[in-house]
């Protein structure tokens, strides 16, 4: 690969010389590039290649969180990822794939399914992302989780698009008994436009599931992009926590909570932080139950940097501009999305260069 083509890949998580990865996938507009594993009990597979090896996929899993979130998915794709982590397996280093938007003009389709068996644990990092070329382009991604009995899985989706770029993630799990689901979603990068409204449904009893974001807004960008959790379950529990910066876009950071069974409890909170006067924030959290007892909560709040604590900075002799720069990469600290240190410092990195870049 090319080293330009490196930084793309780089900029949204993906590590080229596969070091400390479990398996990989690769897709450049509509071509798989790569799909492969190292390890065992792992399993990567173009989704075409994976629903015509396993028949009862389609009849099993395909479709079928949507259809149970009351979403619409039947939108023609190609290409797109399929992940199945095999009971009990528990995988050290993370699976990574990639995204990637190569031609001008292209709309980018697909469909991708992650299936987590029994007892099984899988840390996942998506990257999305555009080259230079790619004017105009588009990304519809439509993935499915399954997360069964006993299983964990932290998926991180870093977006590192161009400013003409319109995305449309859709995405929807199933978490089963005792087992729990972390959605980390990180957008730093200028974007025309994102709408993304994930759901999981918590369907066993003490299911759990957390949709964290940390999300960044240039002028020009609108990101529109929220979660949903469905309660199902006696002991289920969720959080949705948004982080939001905006240095001259929109931001719209959406929440909702539904309870559908007695005895769960979840909470979602949203804070902003302006930094240019023409960008805008704009909470909506929404809380849902048919019961009486259960324990749901939310809290927004919105605001500026602070003068007192550049000033404060400042005194112990650091400029104002890095000062600036400290505040607002301690606001959007990634120790929020339980992230291993493999990918913790890879997140520091790009959050680092992206704040230096926006102010």
């Amino acid at each position: 690969m090319s080293p330009k083509k490196n930084n793309e890949l780089e900029k949204a998580g993906y590590d080229i010389e596969e070091k400390e990865r479990a398996g990989s996938f690769l897709q450049e507009d509509d071509k798989v590039v790569f799909s492969g594993t190292a390890k065992e009990g792992v399993e990567i597979l173009a989704i075409e290649e994976a629903l015509g090896k396993y028949p009862d996929l389609r009849k099993n899993y395909y479709g079928k969180s949507f259809k149970e979130a009351g979403k619409e998915c039947d939108e023609s794709t190609k290409g797109g990822y399929f992940i199945r982590i095999k009971e009990g397996v528990k995988a050290f280093f993370p699976v990574q794939t990639c995204l990637f938007l190569k031609q001008k003009g292209f709309k980018q389709k697909v469909r991708n399914m992650v299936i987590v068996e029994k007892g099984a644990e899988l840390y996942l990092i998506t990257g999305c992302t555009s080259a230079k070329a790619a004017h105009e382009a588009s990304h519809l991604g439509i993935s499915e989780f399954f997360i069964h009995k006993n299983g964990y899985l932290n998926f991180t989706m870093i977006h590192s698009w161009k400013e003409d770029v319109e995305v449309q993630p859709r995405s929807a799990a199933i978490v089963e008994e005792n087992a729990q689901f972390i959605s980390n979603y990180i957008s730093l990068s200028p974007v025309r436009k994102i709408e993304m409204y994930p759901t999981a449904i918590l369907r066993g009893q003490n299911a759990k599931a957390r949709f964290n974001s940390i999300i960044a807004s240039h002028k020009g960008s609108h990101q529109d992009i929220g979660g949903r959790i469905i309660l199902e379950s006696g002991g289920c529990s969720g959080e949705i926590i948004s982080r939001a910066v905006s240095f001259g876009g929109t931001i719209i950071a959406r929440g909702h909570l539904l309870a559908k069974s007695a005895g769960v409890k979840a909470h979602l909170e949203c804070r902003g932080l302006t930094v240019s006067e023409k960008g805008k924030i704009h909470a909506i959290p929404e809380l849902e139950t048919e019961y009486r007892d259960v324990d749901l909560s939310h809290e927004a709040a919105i605001g500026k940097v602070k003068k007192e604590e550049i000033e404060y900075l400042a005194s112990r002799g650091i400029p104002e501009d890095k000062a600036q720069s400290i505040i607002i990469r301690g606001f959007m600290g990634v120790e929020i999305l339980g992230l291993p240190d493999i990918l913790q410092k890879e997140i520091n990195r790009i959050t680092e260069q992206t704040v230096s870049e926006g102010l």
